[in-house]
Order: C-alpha cells, then structure tokens, then sequence
C-alpha cells in the first residue's frame, strides 16, 4: 500500500495550456490593434476656487456663456446679459455664438478666460458644442490656410443661475 501513495507522488502532473495560449494569441494583437484608435482629449479647465471674493470688483469684465434648453446667453458678470440666441429648428446656435465671441474677443484681445453656465437636464454633446465654440474659430491663415484661432480657451464651468435671479 504503501508503493502506491508514492508512485502518486512522484508523478508528474502534465498541465494543458494550449486553450489559454490559443486565447493569448488572439488577444494580444485584438488589444494592441485597438489601443492605436482610442486617443483622449484632455481639456484644461478652471474650476472656481472657494476662495473667490465676490466682493473684489474685477478688472476686465467677466464673460460668461449661458446654456439653457432653449437659447444660448451671453452675459457678463457685472453688466449683466450681452446677447441671447434662441434655439433654431436646427438645434442651439453654435455659429451664432462663435460669431458673437470673435467680436467681444476684438474688442479684449488679452482676454482669455470665460465661464459657461449650464442648466440642468442640458446635454452633454451640447456642452461639448458650446466649449468648442467658446475656446476657438476658425480663420484663414496665411495662402488662404484654414486654421484654429484662439477665443478664450481657459474655461470654468458651473450651474446657470435660475431665471429672473440675479447670478
């Protein structure tokens, strides 16, 4: 009896991998494939501080983009609302905004902040719209080159203010 507890013990045990490295032939090249097509975009944004003074007059105005279900507002924090665009049968007026932008953009060349001001239930893709409308145009460059030109790039996002409160 004996004999046999150590004829087990002394035996090999052979292991059969070749499933696993069947599925490691197959998923390496599916992972390095896929990893070259999924890029991310990084933007940088400026989140108010909670050491913010409101108080403390500022000394260039303080632009902020409102985006609400039915119109897009431009405003400044101070003054008060600049502009509104309502929402076409085409959805919010992205061109109308840049446009808007590029001629207060003219008129504060150092300016490169702006905030954008979102109510609820906005979606996603719209708020990704209105800070690309916000952080760039489009211009000719030199030999009639289309290039990106820059609006106001550092952008800060928040929640709008309710309607008819001041915010």
């Amino acid at each position: 009896m004996s004999k046999r507890h150590s004829r087990h013990r002394h035996e090999a045990v052979e292991l059969n991998i070749t499933a696993f490295m069947n599925l490691m032939v197959i998923l390496v090249p599916f992972l390095l494939i896929t990893a070259v097509f999924s890029q991310v975009a990084i933007l940088e944004l400026n989140l108010p501080s909670s050491n913010d003074q409101p108080g403390a007059e500022p000394e260039t105005p303080q632009f902020e983009v409102i985006v609400r279900r039915d119109r897009l507002e431009v405003g400044e924090r101070n003054a008060g609302l600049l502009t509104g665009l309502p929402v076409t049968a085409d959805g919010h007026d992205f061109a109308g905004l840049n446009d808007y932008l590029k001629r207060i953009k003219a008129k504060y060349p150092d300016k490169v902040d702006a905030s954008v001001l979102l109510e609820a239930d906005v979606p996603y893709d719209v708020l990704v719209k209105v800070m690309d409308a916000v952080r760039v145009y489009e211009a000719t460059g030199p030999g009639d080159a289309v290039i990106q030109a820059e609006l106001f790039p550092e952008i800060s996002i928040g929640d709008a203010p309710v309607r008819g409160k001041a915010g």
